[in-house]
């Protein structure tokens, strides 16, 4: 029996794992029984914590839990990216001897420096063993998924970090070409080859950045027309935005100042995340309390959708931007567009679908696991590359090329 292959979707805030087997494809379950493993490593006392245990003691161990590591992948410690993504970390951060980016954590009780592909790698470790678990066998081969505006920097940083974890990667994966390929294993309406394509907008709007793409089908072949994304806009975003009025009504209403104080401002954006979830369910005003958030003090505050929509109307206007630039990049009239699919927990955001449906006259689809397409459409793409699974057993439109 040939080794199975996975495919990893590798967020900046999540990971998911799947596999094709059984005639499908199947996301795996960690340890914790979750399909959903955090992009998070932990040192605690002589223990190096992965996935949810690491996450779980965040709030506690501040300092010695490192998130949000992927976008620092690659680059030189001064570059702007890394400099905007230290906003967002309570680690220390710092210059690498090469000129990269390196953290420090105490270790064994000793203070320790790792590369950032060397966290990378423990998170890869974590993921390959859960991969093992679940399918009761040694896994090495597998297809990892970029961001499409991952620089080629980027792209070796991630292979090398694989590769500590003991990972052969098959093909980095773009995630717009993971979710089209997704799309279109599952379906089987599709126009034959000498027909006109169906032209699919698919927009993928995650924690950190917000990417939008234009594929055309035809039954047996998929082809990818074109690009525009906005690199530094994620639901991340939305939570600051919804943070940073809090900090100014507690102000005025505890006189504590929440940014002087690191765990109580990451317990803020966890609240204010939760808030923002809330308010795409309901347009009511909705309750925010944080019990013992600083000085012993119980905070409450409230907020409705519509003053949401309001605070956060610039990040609105860059996301209209980048479904714009598609349209004039590839020379689309909306009227042309057959569907747009939405993935990414951002696309759940209310204002968001009213967006997609102003700009391109369509209603937004949720045909794909909004939250596991990605992993998915890399597991495909990995039994094609390893002939692992018979692709009509999957139910593959005669094997779509992602080129």
């Amino acid at each position: 029996m040939a080794v199975p292959v996975i495919g990893i979707d590798f967020g900046n805030e999540n990971c998911f794992i799947a596999a094709a087997r059984s005639g499908g494809l199947e996301v795996l379950a960690n340890d914790y029984s979750l399909r959903d493993t955090p992009s998070c490593v932990a040192f605690h006392g002589k223990s190096r914590l992965m996935g949810t245990g690491a996450k779980s003691q965040m709030i506690t161990n501040l300092r010695n839990t490192f998130y949000s590591f992927k976008r620092l992948l690659g680059r030189p410690f001064e570059d702007p990216v890394v400099q905007e993504e230290l906003k967002f970390i309570t680690y220390n951060v710092q210059r690498s001897q090469t000129g990269g980016v390196a953290i420090s954590g105490d270790l064994a009780g000793e203070q320790e420096i790792f590369t950032i592909e060397q966290v990378a790698a423990m998170l890869f470790t974590k993921l390959k063993e859960i991969a093992c678990s679940a399918l009761a066998t040694k896994i090495a081969d597998c297809v990892i998924t970029v961001p499409t505006f991952a620089t080629d920097a980027e792209r070796r940083a991630l292979l090398s970090a694989a590769k500590i974890a003991g990972l052969n990667v098959l093909r980095l994966l773009n995630e717009s070409a993971a979710v089209a390929l997704c799309y279109g294993l599952y379906k089987q309406e599709l126009p034959a080859p000498e027909q006109p394509p169906r032209r699919v907008v698919f927009v993928d709007f995650g924690q950190s950045a917000l990417q939008a793409s234009l594929c055309h089908f035809n039954k047996g072949s998929l082809k990818m027309i074109g690009y525009a994304f906005d690199s530094q806009l994620g639901g991340r975003n939305f939570d600051s935005i919804i943070a940073e009025h809090l900090v100014g009504e507690f102000k005025t209403k505890y006189r504590i100042d929440a940014k002087s104080n690191k765990r109580a401002m990451l317990r803020l954006l966890t609240e204010s995340e939760k808030l923002k979830k809330n308010m795409s369910a309901n347009s009511t005003q909705l309750p925010l309390n944080i019990e013992c958030f600083m000085d012993e003090k119980d905070v409450s505050g409230s907020m409705k959708r519509a003053d949401f929509e309001e605070m956060c109307a610039p990040l609105f206007q860059r996301v209209e931007a980048v479904f714009r630039q598609l349209l004039e990049s590839t020379g689309t009239n909306p009227k042309d567009i057959d569907e747009v699919e939405i993935v990414g927990g951002s696309t759940r955001i209310p204002a968001v679908k009213t967006l997609i449906q102003n700009v391109f006259e369509k209603q937004p689809c949720t045909t794909l696991n909004q939250d596991e397409a990605v992993c998915r459409g890399a597991a495909l793409q990995a039994a094609m590359l390893r002939h692992h699974s018979k692709l009509e057993n999957l139910q593959d439109p005669s094997g779509l090329d992602n080129g």
